[in-house]
C-alpha cells in the first residue's frame, strides 16, 4: 500500500509565549515601496452623491504630495489626505526601526487570527495576525484608540495590500465609538503595468452617528505615471 504523508497544519501559537518571529512575518510581509522611489503624478478625482471635483496631482521623492485645480478647501484637504496616508504606509522601515522598543506576546486566537499583546514602548496596542497577514489593528494615537479589521488583501507578488478593511475610532477610556464605523475598499494598480504598485481608487462608506448621517466617498486616481 502507498503511504501519504499529510504535512500538519501550521500550530497555533500557545497564549503567553513570545510571537515576535510571527508578528515580524507578518510585518515584513506587508507591500512598502523601494527606497529611491522618484514619486508619481496623475488625475485625482473626489465623488459623494451629486458632487463632483476634479484636479491633478503629484507625489514627490520626498512623498509629499501636493493636489492643484480644486478650489474646495474640504475636498482638497480630503484627496491630499488620502494620498498623504498612502504614501505613510508604503514607507519601508526595518522591524527594529518600527517595533525595536516592543515585546509581543500571543493571546487567544480566533477566526480574525491570534491575538499579539504589545508589551514596550507602545504598551496597550493589540494586532492580530493570520497567514502571514496583519488582519487587525488596535493602536493609541493622539489620545484616541483605531481598531483596524483587514477583511482581505491584494497580493502584488511582494508582498500584500490591504484591499477591503473597516476602521472605528474610541474613547480609550470608556471604548465608546467616537463617529461611525468606516469601511474601505481600496483597488492598487502597478505603475507603469510593472511597480510600483499605487492606489487606483478609494471607496470609503462611513455609518451614521450622532447628527452625522451616513456617507460615501470614491476617491479616484487615474492617468497615472512614474517621476522620472
Amino acid at each position: 500500500m502507498l503511504a501519504v504523508t499529510v504535512a500538519p497544519s501550521p500550530a497555533a501559537i500557545a497564549p503567553g509565549s513570545d510571537c515576535t518571529a510571527a508578528f515580524r512575518a507578518a510585518y515584513e510581509n506587508r507591500y512598502t515601496w523601494a527606497p529611491g522611489f522618484a514619486g508619481y503624478s496623475g488625475r485625482c478625482s473626489w465623488e459623494q452623491g451629486d458632487q463632483l471635483a476634479e484636479g491633478t496631482f503629484n507625489v514627490g521623492a520626498d512623498l509629499k504630495a501636493q493636489v492643484e485645480g480644486i478650489d474646495n478647501e474640504e475636498v482638497h484637504k480630503a484627496v491630499a489626505s488620502q494620498l498623504w496616508e498612502v504614501c505613510i504606509h508604503r514607507v519601508r522601515r526595518s522591524f527594529e526601526q518600527t517595533h525595536g522598543e516592543n515585546t509581543f506576546t500571543a493571546g487567544d486566537t480566533d477566526a480574525v487570527g491570534t491575538e499579539v499583546i504589545v508589551g514596550g514602548k507602545n504598551a496597550g496596542d493589540r494586532y492580530r495576525i493570520k497567514d502571514d497577514v496583519v488582519t487587525m489593528v488596535h493602536r493609541h494615537i493622539h489620545g484616541t484608540v483605531v481598531t483596524i479589521f483587514t477583511e482581505s488583501t491584494t497580493d502584488t507578488g511582494s508582498g500584500y495590500l490591504s484591499h477591503t478593511y473597516t476602521s472605528q475610532y474610541a474613547d480609550p477610556a470608556t471604548g465608546a465609538a467616537r463617529g461611525g464605523k468606516s469601511t474601505f475598499t481600496d483597488t492598487f494598480v502597478p505603475l507603469a503595468g510593472e511597480g510600483p504598485w499605487v492606489l487606483s481608487e478609494r471607496v470609503v462608506e462611513t455609518e451614521a452617528f450622532g447628527d452625522t448621517p451616513a456617507g460615501r466617498q470614491v476617491f479616484r486616481f487615474e492617468a497615472l505615471s512614474p517621476n522620472s
